[in-house]
């Protein structure tokens, strides 16, 4: 019989998480991805909703499995991303998790998010609410899902992995 999430222990992943990115710890953060994720962060419509269709409609980030995250790192690590040099340095503040739902072997999470980014002198602010699906494995959780809800009306650069 499956035990419970804990919500310490579904926090704890999310703090390794956060940590992972602020330290650059480009594979162990990938680690915590199972290969089938899907990453998204939709866009706003003009209308104030997100988008609802990663296939048709405008996204921030989308990558639908494992290897676009991959790549994405491999292109920050090889320093063929531009937009992601310097690396900036980032500090990832994660408040108000709440277990929603527990089915099968999947646990759903919504939080909030607060990440500071520092790049060029200047640090700006990324703020939001992720609703991810952590499914359990043996050692603890993977990420099957990340649904990233970025709520800052402006952003002045490129947004990507390491800023949400």
């Amino acid at each position: 019989m499956n035990q419970p999430a804990q919500l310490d222990a579904v926090c704890a992943f999310l703090y390794r998480e956060a940590r992972y990115l602020d330290e650059r710890q480009w594979e162990s953060w990938l680690e915590l991805y199972a290969p089938d994720v899907e990453y998204w962060m939709p866009a706003w419509d003009d209308d104030d909703q997100l988008t609802e269709d990663p296939q048709r409609e405008i996204s921030l980030i989308y990558y639908a499995n494992r290897d676009g995250l991959e790549d994405r790192v491999f292109r920050i690590k090889t320093e063929r991303s531009s937009a992601s040099m310097p690396e900036p340095r980032t500090s990832h503040m994660i408040a108000n998790v709440e277990i929603l739902d527990e089915h099968d072997d999947v646990v759903e999470v919504r939080y909030n998010f607060h990440t500071l980014s520092h790049r060029y002198k200047i640090t700006d602010q990324f703020f939001g609410t992720t609703l991810v699906s952590l499914r359990k494995t043996e050692g603890g959780f993977q990420i099957a899902s990340k649904k990233i809800a970025l709520k800052n009306d402006y952003i002045r650069q490129v947004i990507d992995v390491y800023h949400v």
